[in-house]
Order: structure tokens, then C-alpha cells, then sequence
């Protein structure tokens, strides 16, 4: 084998050989054609010709622009004419190293070309080293550049090689000796002395062999333009085949990879079609085709049996097969179920002997065992083990297969049948036989039902189990409330020292419920509600609400008759999940709630049964409910009192029914507006202490000298409040206005944040120390993110989310919302905006932030939209040179002649003649005379601002 160094040398001789030289005038001259780079080129080929003129090895170490280099020079010195097309020479009437040279040439050109379109893992690179980019990258162009004319010639590659299998003569390789022989006497290598029988001999089987490996690979590769080339590749890469079993693997000059073959020629067989039953019948691999193919799957079955003994189909093949099987039956063709079984178990037979897992399809299947299907395993066992010639580890094997199959089974005639079989007692020894049969008949009972606390529930016969852990896997997986409680009792049976609830980190249960669910004493009921009460909170948040309801459904008629608590927690949640599920069901298109569920949202909020754990996200939603279905009318006069004194999420909400109900309302009804304000500003407070509920999520119950017996703690209060559960738009906009008003009061505020409704709000706070404004900022930008996905279309949240991004320097996302708010309210622009849209206020937002971008004409033409016109602002912008907008492109878009006539002075000014001609031919346009109507000056003003804003829209879009 050949080591990385001598592959190296050759890399070096070549760039020392092919150096450029510089002359006298200091001009690059291609490298002179002397006796040093002579020598060097014929170190490199000697190199070569040690490694045996292997291409594996070169192609792996050698990057293309040095091997074709290297075979460059070899077809040199092998006397082959410069420019001549390989395939117009005569391969039979030339000597054997020159033909041997021509041959190395394109096939290495076939495989460069095939190797190229295999997709290439990219090298992590490391630090930036310039000279070194730069190197790579004129390697990579040249490689480019070599592959560009490969594939120019690839057809004459292919003719030429496909001229090579009709030679069907040996041939030879050079040596370092015959090398030598070129250098000292290079007019005598070609003639009759030395070349018939000079340099490393080649047998035309192994010449056959790799150029029809070759050929088949660059066919199969042009196979995916042109379907009918497959047919070749088959054909070269079956003669393959043929020509390695002749030759055998241990051929000096043909490495061939196997593996990769067999891989091609499984291809070709299901890409192409024979009409000739031979070839069908040539390898397994046709045979398995044909018989998916024309559905004979009994033929398939007997294929698998043969090859569990033979072993010639690689692991991946046959999971494959059974995959296309078990897809094939999925689709309702119930007379595959015996065939997936029986392909599966020839799969478990093989995996068992080679000693690999048994895979879990297969304990899917055997999960209800018939006397049918022990004895096909016991024949599939016979028939892959030769016991006269198999060691003794493959006997272990076997037998261990054999013995654990009989534990896994609790009907006794069937574990008869495995153990009376002539197979069992001959890999087992007699004392092992009578172990075995004694733990089967000793074995006790699997299922201890324990208490029975709900009889419904628990008379269901449980099913033989396998072991415990594919009964874990199966119960991880399984949302079939029933089927869980069958896996729990096997479980259950099997051993008594395990909790079964914690066999997944996924099943997360509050710890207000937790405590509850583990102090039930019996194991069996602590595992069954626990895991699903658990399964049925994770099926609710992926919004499987189906799943959830049976999962809670089943715990609810668990607990009713042994724990009032744990069957109110259930209702509870039961009503949540009902809420969850209206409002992504009928809820998304506007309909309204059943009356029963309203009903039941307000019997949750009143209810008061001691000592029930409850989880705040539940009056959390249930007052969000209230408020999305506009049930103003309960939350404000029908509540009882003393909810609203205790609960504090049913304060909130009636305070903001109230708050909506009376807008836009005159200022002297706007009191519960200010206890809002006060409430939230409570809330804000950063000097009040945090109290944290047993459910993990932060309480708003605060210590008892709070009047309103409201507390938060502010940093988790953007991502649990319940205000983000609240989807009523007018809802929204309140409570959103709120939150605006209260970054705004801040004293080094320097822009304002604008919001419908702000004027309801008070304008001041007593202690501005107290209250935590950089919460509160995080709150309003997290407020109109979530309305936002409400109603993307909002004009007003699209202001508010304007402001945000100007308020942060980020003009150009500030635009964008500006630009959309604008567009969702005007048809994009075809209808005027609204004045109370664009503002003077936004326009001049707009105008600062393409001011910061350098955008200078675009500042010049927003400043026409102003009620009074900016011409300040408008001149000192045309003004800058530097501008990174369309400059003149935008003069149609400006429709006051002041700022026209601007243009053309600063023009003439600057000597720009052609812009200075665009800004007169825009002012000389017969809409913009002063003649003109009103009503003709508007026009023309409210179409170039449609154009514009459309222009800019399509900019920051």
C-alpha cells in the first residue's frame, strides 16, 4: 500500500517543474523546457509508477490540476502527438505503454467527470490568510476550467474506452525501469526491443474490468437526463460483476469498491426493465425486484430465507424492503400483514445471528403470537443455521434468540411448541431445557389489579406484555387512554419497585396538582392520573385538543369516586381545554361561544370550594374569554362583589369592560379609565415585592395592605400576562393605548410613542421613581407584536410599531411600518390616506428617518405632504451631494414648482445640465401651472403622491 509521502513528492516536482521564469524584462515566460524540469517531470511519473499508476490513490491525494498534469506528461513521454484526439488513434496498432497511457487518460477523465457530480462536503475553514485564499481560489478556477473541457470530450472518452474492451490483448504499464530506459535512450522505448514485453503487466480481463466499472459509472450518471442510457450502465456493471468473480478481488492492477458496485447494479436492476428472464434472475437484488414488482411475495418470503443463510444482502437493503412492504399494507392491503411479518422475522433471524438489536417492528408484530407464526420462526431459525458447520458463538446466539422468546410468551402450549422443537433441544442443553420450562410454570400472575376505585375503568382484560422495556417505549408513545392502562398494569405486574411517571421528562404536571397526584397511595392510580393528566397538558398545548379530551376524560372518571378534589381539578381543566379548543375551532371565523361554556366560565370564577389547587393561567383565560366575546355587560354589572374584591384578574377585567364601554365617552365619565391607570401603574411599581404561586407562575396577589390586592412581578409580567390572551381588538387597543401613555409620561422621553385613545389616560404619576419604564417599554413592544398577529392590518398598531423602531434607530424598519400603515388604509395608496393616519407628526418621522438613511430627494418630496410645506428642511436636503436614493429619477414625484424651481437654480449652479433639463421638463408639465383650478392642483399633487408612496413602498416592502 502506498504511504501519503510519495504522493507528495509528485505534487512537489510538478510545481518545481512547472514554475514560470522571468526574462530580462522582467515579463512571466512559461517554464523553460531544460534538463532540471526534464528531470523533476520524470521523478514525478517514477513516483507514479511506484504506486502502480493506481487512480484511488492518486485521485484521493492528487488534486485535479496536478493528476492532469501528471497524465499529461505520461502521454508525453509515451510518445503520444500533441493535439492528436485520442479517439481518432488506432489503440490495436500502438505499442502497449503508449495504448496503457491513452487508456489512463480518459478513464481518469470519466471518473473526474463523475466525481464531480457528487455533492462535496465544504471544509471548515480557518483563519484568513490572504495568500492562501488567493491560492485556493486560482486552484478552483483551474479545476473549473480542466472539468469544462473534460465534459467538452467526455463522448470521445467514452468512444475511446468503449474501443479499449475490443482489444482484448494484455497490455503494459511503465516502471521506473522503463522510464529509466525512456531517459537514457529515448528513440529505442517504442520500438520492437522494449515495448512489447517492457513495464508492469496488464490483463485484458482487469482492462475489461475497470473500463466497464468506469463506463457503467459515467452511463448511470447521464442516466438522469436520458433514461434509456440506464440500460448501458446495467449491462457494464453486471459484466463487472462477472469479470470479478473470474478474476477474484486480489487483482493487481483492477480495485474495484464492491460495496459501491453492488449499490449500482441495485439501481440499474429498479430503474430499468428487461424483457430477458436471465438477466431478471441474475442477482438477488432483480429477483427481489421482479417480485415487488409483480406482487409474487411468496417468491419474496422465499428469497429471505435462502439469504439468511447466505447473508449476501446487506442490512440496509433488507430494512428497505420491508419498509416499502409496510407502506404497501398501510395503504389498505391487509394481505401484506402476513408477508411484513414474515420478511420481518427472515430480518430478525439474520440481525440475531450477525449480532445486532432486534428491532422494534418486530415486537410490534409479534405482540399477539399465533401457532402460524411460531412455526414460521422456527423455520426461518432452521433454515439460517448450518449446526454441523456453525461456531459455537452462533449457536449462542440462537439458542439465547430461542430462550428469550419463550419468557416473552404467557401461553404455555406455545412456548411447548418452541421448546419440543428439534432446533430448541438441540442448542440447549438439558438442564438449561428444565431451567427454562420450571421458571415458566412457576411464574406468577402478571396482573395484580390492586383497588379497584372506578370498576368501569379497570374490567377491561389486559394483553400479554413483552418486555419492560418496549412496554415503556409503547407507553411514551401512546395517547390511547385505555392502552395505557393495559401497559400500567403489565408494568405493574412485572415489578413493583418502579414509578412509572417518571420514566419521561416530557410529562410535566403543575406542582399544585403534583402534590395532590403523588400522595395517592395506591401505585398503579399514581401512575395512571399522573401520566394522564400529563399526556392529556401536552396534547392541549400542540393543540391536539382530541387527544386531550380523551386523556382527560379518562382521568375525570378515574378520580370522580376516590378524590372530590382531584375530580374538580379535572373539570377545571377540562373547561380550559374547551375554551382552547372554541377559540382555534369555531372561535378564528367570529361565532360565538354555546351559551353552556360562557355559563361555565362564570361558575369557575364564582366558585368557591376550599382547599381545590388551581392554576392561574385558568382565570387568566376565562377573564380573557369574557372580555374577546364582549361580555361587558357581566364583568361590569352582574359580577358578584366579593369576586371582584378576591380575584384580582376579575378587577382587571372589569375594569377594562368598563374602560371600553364607555368609549370614546366625555371626560367626566372616564373614572374607571383613571382606576385602570392606577391599577396598572400599581402593577409597573418597582418597589413592591414578588410572591410566586405553587403552580410556578408568578401571583398578583399582593401582602393584605393593598386595597386592590394587585402584584406582579414585572419582569415575567410580559410573558404571562393574561393581556396577551386577549384578542377583542377594542380590548386591544385599550389596554395597548395604556401601556403607550405610560412610557410616554417618562420625563427623558424624547419621542413620543402616538396610539388611538391616548387622550383617556391621566398625564402624570405621583411617584415617577417607582415605576419600572424599561419593563414597561419591553411590555409595549411585546403587546403590539402580539396584536399585530391578531390583525396584521391594524393602521394604528402599525403606527405604534412605527414609532417603536423610530424611537430605537431603526429607520429603515420604522419606514416600513409607516409605509404599511399608510397602504393597508388607502388599497396600497389608490385611495388618499387618512388624515389622522399620516400625521404631520408621522410624515415628519418619515422625513428624519430617510434623512438618517441619506436619502436626501426622498426627504425633499415627503416634505410637500406637511400642511404648510418645509421648504427649510426641503432645500437644505437637495442641497447634499451624497445621496443614496434615485435623485433625479424621483423630480416626477414633486409637484411644487417652489422646490422645482430650486432644483433647476442648484443645477445650473453645480454645471449638471442634464439634471438641471429633468427638473424643467418636470416644471414645465401643463397640470402644474398656477392657472390651473384648486381642484386640477390637487389632482396632479394626489397622483404623484400615490406614485411615490407606491415607489417607496416597493423599496422597503
Amino acid at each position: 500500500s502506498a504511504d501519503p509521502p510519495p504522493v507528495q513528492l509528485i505534487v512537489q516536482f510538478l510545481e518545481q517543474a512547472s514554475k514560470p521564469s522571468v526574462n530580462e524584462q522582467n515579463q512571466v515566460q512559461p517554464p523553460p523546457d531544460n534538463k532540471r524540469n526534464r528531470i523533476l517531470k520524470l521523478l514525478a511519473l517514477k513516483v507514479a509508477a511506484h504506486l502502480k499508476w493506481d487512480l484511488d490513490v492518486l485521485e484521493k491525494s492528487l488534486s485535479v490540476p496536478v493528476l492532469n498534469m501528471l497524465l499529461n506528461e505520461l502521454l508525453c513521454i509515451s510518445k503520444v502527438p500533441p493535439g492528436t484526439k485520442h479517439v481518432d488513434v488506432d489503440l490495436s496498432s500502438l505499442p502497449p505503454t503508449t495504448a496503457m497511457a491513452i487508456l489512463l487518460y480518459n478513464r481518469w477523465a470519466i471518473r473526474t467527470i463523475v466525481q464531480s457530480s457528487f455533492p462535496v462536503k465544504q471544509v471548515k475553514p480557518g483563519p484568513p490568510q490572504l495568500n492562501v485564499m488567493n491560492q485556493m481560489q486560482q486552484e478552483k478556477e483551474l479545476t473549473e476550467n480542466i472539468l469544462k473541457v473534460l465534459k467538452e470530450q467526455a463522448a470521445d472518452s467514452i468512444l475511446v474506452l468503449e474501443g479499449a474492451l475490443k482489444l482484448n490483448k494484455d497490455l503494459y504499464v511503465h516502471t521506473i525501469r522503463t522510464l529509466d530506459l525512456l531517459a537514457m535512450e529515448p528513440g529505442m522505448v517504442n520500438g520492437e526491443t522494449e515495448s512489447s514485453t517492457a513495464g508492469l503487466k496488464i490483463s485484458a480481463e482487469e482492462i475489461e474490468c475497470q473500463v466497464c466499472y468506469d463506463l457503467g459509472a459515467i452511463y448511470f450518471q447521464q442516466g438522469s437526463t436520458n433514461a434509456a442510457v440506464h440500460e448501458n450502465a446495467k449491462e457494464k456493471f453486471f459484466r463487472t460483476k462477472e469479470l470479478i468473480a473470474k478474476t477474484g478481488s486480489s487483482s493487481l492492477h483492477c480495485t474495484i469498491d464492491e460495496e459501491r458496485l453492488a449499490g449500482y447494479c441495485q439501481a440499474c436492476g429498479v430503474l430499468t426493465s428487461s424483457s430477458d428472464d436471465s438477466s431478471q434472475q441474475a442477482t438477488p437484488y432483480s429477483q427481489i425486484h421482479s417480485c415487488m414488482k409483480s406482487g409474487n411475495y411468496q417468491d419474496l418470503v422465499k428469497i429471505f430465507l435462502e439469504d439468511n443463510l447466505a447473508l449476501s444482502l446487506p442490512v440496509q437493503f433488507r430494512q428497505s424492503v420491508l419498509r416499502e412492504l409496510f407502506q404497501k399494507a398501510q395503504q389498505g392491503n391487509d394481505a401484506l400483514d402476513e408477508i411484513c411479518f414474515k420478511v420481518c422475522a427472515c430480518n430478525t433471524v439474520c440481525d440475531v445471528m450477525q449480532g445486532r438489536t432486534i428491532d422494534i417492528q418486530f415486537c410490534q408484530l409479534f405482540l399477539k403470537p399465533s401457532k402460524e407464526k411460531i412455526d414460521f420462526l422456527l423455520e426461518v431459525c432452521s433454515r439460517s443455521i448450518n449446526l454441523e458447520n456453525a461456531s459455537e458463538s452462533l449457536k449462542r446466539k440462537m439458542a439465547a434468540f430461542l430462550k428469550n422468546l419463550c419468557l416473552g410468551l404467557e401461553d404455555l402450549q406455545l412456548v411447548f411448541m418452541i421448546s419440543s422443537h428439534e432446533l430448541f433441544i438441540k442448542l440447549l442443553k438439558d438442564d438449561e431445557r428444565k431451567l427454562l420450562i420450571d421458571q415458566m410454570r412457576k411464574r406468577s400472575p402478571r396482573i395484580n389489579l390492586c383497588t379497584k376505585p372506578v370498576t368501569s375503568f379497570y374490567d377491561i382484560p389486559a394483553s400479554a406484555s413483552v418486555n419492560i422495556g418496549q412496554l415503556e417505549h409503547q407507553l411514551i408513545l401512546s395517547v390511547d387512554p385505555w392502552r395505557i392502562r393495559q401497559i400500567l398494569i403489565e408494568l405493574h405486574g412485572m415489578t413493583s419497585e418502579r414509578q412509572f411517571w417518571t420514566i419521561s421528562n416530557k410529562w410535566e404536571v403543575p406542582n399544585v396538582y403534583g402534590n395532590v397526584i403523588l400522595g395517592i397511595k395506591d401505585n398503579l392510580t399514581r401512575d395512571l392520573v399522573y401520566i394522564l393528566m400529563a399526556k392529556g397538558l401536552h396534547c392541549s398545548a400542540i393543540k391536539d385538543f382530541a387527544h386531550a379530551k380523551q386523556l382527560f376524560a379518562a382521568c375525570l372518571e378515574l378520580v370522580t369516586e376516590f378524590s372530590p378534589k382531584l375530580r374538580q381539578v379535572m373539570l377545571n381543566e377540562m373547561l380550559l381545554l374547551d375554551i382552547y379548543t372554541h377559540e382555534a375551532g369555531a372561535g378564528v371565523s367570529g361565532e360565538r361561544p354555546p351559551s353552556d361554556l360562557i355559563s361555565r366560565v362564570r361558575g369557575y370564577l364564582e366558585m368557591r370550594v376550599p382547599d381545590i389547587p388551581l392554576r392561574q393561567v385558568i382565570a387568566e383565560e376565562c377573564v380573557a374569554f369574557l372580555l374577546n366575546w364582549r361580555e361587558n355587560e357581566y364583568l361590569t354589572m352582574q359580577v358578584p362583589l366579593p369576586l371582584v374584591q378576591t380575584n384580582p384578574y376579575v378587577k382587571l377585567g372589569q375594569l377594562l369592560a368598563a374602560t371600553c364601554k364607555e368609549l370614546p365617552g366625555p371626560k367626566e365619565s372616564r373614572r374607571t379609565a383613571k382606576d385602570l391607570w392606577e391599577v396598572v401603574v400599581q402593577i409597573c411599581s418597582v418597589s413592591n415585592q414578588h410572591k410566586r404561586g405553587n403552580d410556578g407562575r408568578v401571583s398578583l396577589i399582593k401582602h393584605r395592605e393593598s386595597t386592590l390586592g394587585i402584584m406582579y412581578s414585572f419582569t415575567l409580567f410580559c410573558e404571562n400576562t393574561f393581556f396577551f390572551f386577549l384578542q377583542e381588538p377594542l380590548v386591544l387597543t385599550t389596554i395597548l393605548s395604556l401601556f403607550v401613555k405610560l412610557h410616554n409620561v417618562r420625563e427623558d422621553i424624547v419621542n413620543d410613542i402616538a396610539a388611538e385613545h391616548i387622550s383617556i389616560w391621566p398625564s402624570s404619576i405621583p411617584n415617577l421613581q417607582s415605576v419600572d419604564f424599561e419593563a414597561v417599554a419591553v411590555t409595549v413592544k411585546e403587546l403590539v407584536s402580539y396584536a399585530l398577529t391578531i390583525n396584521s392590518n391594524n393602521h394604528f398598531w402599525l403606527i405604534i410599531q412605527a414609532d417603536i423602531y423610530f424611537a430605537t434607530n431603526q429607520y429603515s424598519a420604522a419606514l416600513h411600518y409607516y409605509l404599511q400603515a399608510g397602504a393597508v388604509c388607502s388599497d396600497f395608496f389608490n385611495k388618499m390616506v387618512p388624515p389622522d393616519v399620516y400625521t404631520d407628526q408621522v410624515i415628519k418621522r418619515m422625513i428624519k428617518c430617510c434623512s438618517l438613511l441619506n436619502c436626501h430627494t426622498q426627504v425633499a418630496i415627503l416634505c410637500q405632504f406637511l400642511r404648510e410645506v418645509d421648504y427649510k428642511t426641503a432645500f437644505k436636503a437637495l442641497q447634499e451631494q451624497n445621496s443614496h436614493d434615485a435623485m433625479d429619477s424621483y423630480y416626477d414625484y414633486i409637484w411644487d414648482v417652489t422646490i422645482l424651481e430650486y432644483l433647476t437654480y442648484l443645477h445650473h449652479k453645480r454645471g449638471e445640465t442634464d439634471k438641471r433639463q429633468i427638473a424643467i421638463k418636470a416644471i414645465g408639465q401643463t397640470e402644474l401651472n398656477a392657472s390651473n383650478p384648486e381642484e386640477v392642483l390637487q389632482l396632479a399633487a394626489q397622483r404623484r403622491k400615490k406614485k411615490f408612496l407606491q415607489a417607496m413602498a416597493k423599496l422597503y416592502f
